[in-house]
């Protein structure tokens, strides 16, 4: 048996493997390479088909509750958008949230947007119960014309991308005037104090493909969409409900996972999990949910998105 083999037989699949020998130098798409590696059968996900990390009623101890969770955030950053109109889901994941999308603003025209084609694949039935065009893409350098969409919403995607500040200029651009951009994003309070907080914040940063301009506070965030364009901008920082929650409920995930992933996997699971948790702990990360709109006249749809 090769080397190769034997490793694949141990649980880690051929994407893993890929994920790992890319971890010192991605590529042009980091965001894709990860989530090509965590594919769509990722066990320690939240619900099947979801990678958010949910709007939580309860602490994170009650099983039953994470689907509920990773619906609600969606239906929460949704119910933000104008009604009845054309929408932009930026990073749309795996498509779960698409139909949920769809069903709350009742959009005319849903596209959903990914850098990585694997998630739009394996998503196909989820998007085409949206009725939602696929569109494999990046989202600082949108592929459709100026003022094409009332509405644009990404969930837990912005810190993915190459920047901020191109994606809210050119969701800015794409937008009509009174158009609204939803969305929520990981926000980082403070850089590491010490060995163990700078190991830490580097080891996610590297798991997940990012570079350092990817920690970016709530203040600097408002500042980017500010500086796009966008007025009426509202932020809520959400990491009690969100953060605090999932990662309690992926811990206990952890400890009953043992028919759904080897040792290694959850052993690597376990120690990533570690360093987020000393993040949250340690008060570095937060979860930011925004909202804001692109000036000019009012339209029907943009006045019945703020009345709701």
């Amino acid at each position: 048996m090769g080397r190769v083999d034997a490793v694949t037989k141990a649980g880690w699949t051929r994407q893993h493997l890929r994920h790992g020998a890319h971890m010192l130098r991605y590529g042009p798409h980091p965001a894709a390479t990860v989530y090509d590696s965590i594919g769509e059968d990722f066990f320690i996900a939240l619900a099947p088909g979801w990678l958010n990390l949910g709007l939580w009623e309860g602490d994170g101890s009650d099983p039953a509750e994470a689907p509920a969770a990773v619906l609600r955030l969606v239906e929460t950053l949704a119910r933000e958008l104008p009604t009845g109109g054309t929408v932009l889901d930026v990073g749309n994941g795996l498509a779960a949230q698409d139909p949920v999308i769809a069903r709350v603003t009742g959009s005319t025209r849903l596209v959903a947007l990914n850098i990585t084609r694997s998630q739009l694949v394996a998503g196909r039935a989820r998007l085409a119960e949206a009725g939602a065009l696929p569109v494999n893409g990046d989202a600082t350098r949108l592929p459709f014309a100026a003022a094409s969409f009332d509405g644009a919403i990404s969930v837990e995607a912005a810190f993915h991308f190459p920047s901020r500040a191109r994606f809210f200029s050119e969701t800015f651009r794409v937008l009509r005037p009174g158009g609204v951009l939803s969305m929520s994003d990981i926000a980082t309070h403070r850089y590491p104090r010490g060995p163990r907080e700078l190991l830490a914040a580097l080891s996610q940063l590297r798991v997940w493909g990012l570079g350092t301009h990817a920690a970016a506070t709530p203040g600097e965030i408002v500042g980017e969409v500010e500086r796009a364009g966008f007025t009426d901008v509202r932020a809520e920082l959400a990491g009690a409900r969100v953060i605090r929650p999932a990662l309690r409920f992926v811990r206990a995930r952890l400890r009953t996972s043992r028919a759904e992933a080897t040792a290694s996997l959850r052993f690597a699971a376990s120690l990533m999990l570690s360093q987020v948790e000393l993040l949250w702990d340690r008060g570095m990360i937060d979860y930011l949910l925004l909202r804001a709109t692109k000036p000019g006249r009012s339209t029907e749809l943009a006045s019945q998105g703020r009345e709701r």
